[in-house]
């Protein structure tokens, strides 16, 4: 059990530490998205302008964390950006 040495878990998928920094970057993606979700519900002063660019913010920051997971963002996240900002903002 070679791979075990050097991660004390026993996950072999990655090599060393390379899944505990997949896992933090994972948490600090869904970290970002709750508080901008809190951000969009709760801030009375944000233009519905502002609030569709932080959530468009929060879409290319998760890109540029995750480069080849544009549609992993598209079906996980982009629908409760969209759910909140339609809630916040409605369309007339």
């Amino acid at each position: 059990m070679a791979g075990e040495k050097n991660n004390p878990r026993g996950n072999s998928d990655l090599p060393g530490g390379k899944e505990d920094d997949e896992q933090r970057k994972v948490r600090r993606l869904q970290l970002m998205v709750d508080m901008v979700l809190s951000v969009l519900r709760q801030d009375r002063h944000l233009t519905a302008h502002q609030a569709h660019e932080l959530a468009e913010r929060c879409r290319n920051t998760a890109l540029a964390m995750f480069p080849d997971k544009e549609l992993a963002f598209d079906l996980i996240y982009k629908p409760r950006l969209e759910r909140v900002l339609q809630e916040r903002f409605p369309k007339r």
